[in-house]
């Protein structure tokens, strides 16, 4: 019997946005041939959506959104022109995502390419141009420049994993030029835009994974870094736990003390290629994958970060929360989305202690109410089952509804109990992968 105890009279500090994701819901303002899942996203609770990689996906507007090359397809045009600008279907796909009660947060620069041949991850021409451009596209977003809106979009990124291949790479996926030329064109941009936007939040560089890559960045950055973007891809939550502390040390120690660090890619990845890729993808879409999400959602809410962003909402090989050809149908990693919302609402997060290391816990309260969330994952797909005996401190008489997200259920209310202050305990048993979300009322 392994023991876990919340304690609702122990806050600390407030639930942090652990259920944002790349990229918006399925929806056409147009009526023919919709498949939609902007319910079940709006059911959600997503508070943010990152832009990158939407090019991908066709009903979103494909190769006619969200990157400035798209955006602003002739360089060569008049950044001070609207007329140089085409923003018809990335405004649609950002209305999309307001629909859904989702806040934008928006990346400036280019999909990855994963081709022979690149048209959009190359340096620009003029790096200050670049920014100017970024500069009217926040403008027509937020100021209404341009037949423009009043979004009040917070979060501009500048670029996507710059670090993902050295300098002396044949096929650069996302940077095609030098380390040396990004730092420039972030320290103009970043420089540039804050200027323009001291309200606003200006950061980046979404780093893949090249740590010594991050060091340096920020050992020479001099430029404005309202928020530091970092992705990692493991099959182990504790894994993001341990780069997520050291990220905040990196930061710390280069007098970052005040930028946020956002972890806005990340899914279960035991291996990128052959049969450990396979593996990866079909994990991902069932069940190991939705408690791989529960329990890096629940660990990193007790770590020093700020946002977590899935990847990927959109409709891929990478989506664990929708059907890919059927969106409105919701898998089983969509529902890791809807119970950590419910502590989200709840918006105090409080103290939680567990003997295991396998069993992941979040626990929030209210004024009068109180949820708990957890989940049992390991990598070893033959692990036993376990018994658990859930303490609750700080808890009066009140009211229990459990949960469950396992091979049987979707969220369901499986059993209700009452709790007293002379009898706080819940006992449960965990097979491997299983998630509870457990809601309290007092009475």
């Amino acid at each position: 019997m392994h023991t876990i105890t919340v304690d609702f009279d122990k806050s600390n500090g407030k639930i942090k946005p652990m259920h944002a994701v790349n990229n918006g819901p399925v929806y056409k303002f147009a009526s023919d041939q919709r498949i939609t899942n902007i319910d079940s996203y709006r059911a959600a609770g997503i508070p943010y959506a990152r832009t990158h990689d939407a090019y991908y996906f066709a009903t979103y507007g494909g190769e006619h959104i969200v990157d400035v090359n798209f955006i602003f397809p002739d360089f060569d045009a008049d950044p001070y022109n609207p007329d140089s600008y085409d923003f018809c279907l990335t405004d649609e796909y950002l209305h999309v995502i307001e629909l859904a009660g989702t806040k934008t947060f928006f990346r400036l620069g280019s999909k990855i390419e994963h081709w022979k041949k690149k048209y959009n991850t190359l340096p620009p021409k003029d790096f200050k141009k670049w920014a100017v451009i970024c500069e009217h596209i926040i403008r027509h977003y937020n100021y209404g420049w341009a037949d423009g809106f009043n979004m009040g979009i917070e979060y501009w990124e500048i670029w996507n994993e710059p670090d993902l291949d050295h300098d002396d790479s044949e096929n650069k996926r996302c940077w095609g030029g030098t380390k040396a030329q990004f730092f420039e064109l972030y320290d103009v941009s970043a420089t540039h835009l804050k200027s323009c936007f001291p309200e606003l939040k200006i950061g980046g560089p979404a780093i893949a994974c090249n740590l010594e890559w991050a060091d340096d960045f920020l050992k020479q950055l001099v430029a404005p870094l309202d928020f530091f973007s970092w992705h990692i891809y493991t099959n182990d939550p504790k894994g993001v736990v341990e780069r997520t502390e050291y990220v905040r040390r990196m930061l710390d120690k280069y007098g970052f003390t005040d930028t946020e660090s956002i972890l806005n890619e990340w899914n279960y990845v035991k291996g990128w290629e052959g049969d450990d890729w396979v593996y990866s993808l079909k994990s991902e879409k069932g069940l190991k994958g939705a408690s791989f999400t529960a329990g890096t959602m629940c660990a990193s809410q007790y770590t020093p970060l700020d946002m977590l962003m899935y990847y990927d909402a959109r409709p891929c090989g990478m989506n664990g929360l929708f059907n890919t050809d059927f969106v409105n149908e919701c898998l089983k990693g969509y529902y890791p989305f809807r119970m950590f919302n419910e502590l989200y609402k709840l918006g105090n997060s409080v103290e939680v202690t567990c003997d295991c290391d396998e069993i992941y816990v979040c626990a929030a309260r209210s004024d009068a109410e109180y949820a708990v969330m957890l989940t049992y994952f390991s990598d070893d797909d033959s692990a036993a089952s376990k018994q658990i005996s859930l303490a609750l401190n700080g808890l009066t008489q009140a009211t229990s509804q459990i949960y469950l997200l396992d091979k049987d259920n979707d969220m369901t209310l499986v059993r209700t109990d009452s709790v007293s202050t002379e009898n706080p305990v819940i006992n449960l048993g965990l097979s491997l992968f299983d998630t509870y979300l457990i809601k309290f009322t007092t009475i």
